[in-house]
């Protein structure tokens, strides 16, 4: 169960996002870093925040997608969509006592570096375009952007 190392071929371009995916592979990380040292309670926090934080960024992915006009929205929501149906059954899992730690780190580390490398990088080129020349800026102040992180992520 190796950890992950954040690397420029994942980024999509969009900086927000990629410091959602960059919290995504500390969250990776830090599961790796439970297993090795064993603490259960930590283990069930960090499980607990992955998954929160990850259905989070899919509901921002999609609002951005959404208000940039992305055409493979519809498709690229229901990946999402059976990616959380997967972790919740790893959820279900360890809740029931199985050390699911391995295999879920394993398939995230997949998933993630997949994902973003295919279906994320479809959609970053139209979302870059609506937002203009401040793709790489901060989200300004009342702006559709920052009310989309404000919601998803309250602040």
């Amino acid at each position: 169960m190796p950890a992950l190392t954040w690397t420029d071929d994942l980024s999509v371009g969009i900086e927000v996002i990629d410091g959602q995916h960059k919290r995504i592979v500390d969250y990776i990380n830090q599961l790796h870093e439970a297993h090795v040292t064993g603490e259960k309670e930590l283990l069930n926090r960090v499980l607990e925040e992955l998954i929160d934080y990850t259905q989070s960024h899919f509901g921002f992915e999609e609002t951005v997608m959404e208000e940039a006009g992305y055409a493979f929205l519809k498709a690229h929501r229901r990946v999402h969509e059976l990616f959380i149906r997967k972790i919740g059954q790893f959820h279900d899992r360890h809740r029931s006592g199985e050390d699911v730690t391995v295999e879920l780190s394993n398939i995230l580390v997949s998933w993630l570096v997949n994902h973003i490398k295919r279906e994320d990088r479809d959609y970053a080129g139209v979302v870059q375009k609506h937002l203009g020349a401040g793709a790489s800026e901060p989200p300004r102040q009342g702006g559709w952007l920052s009310g989309a992180l404000r919601r998803f992520f309250r602040g």
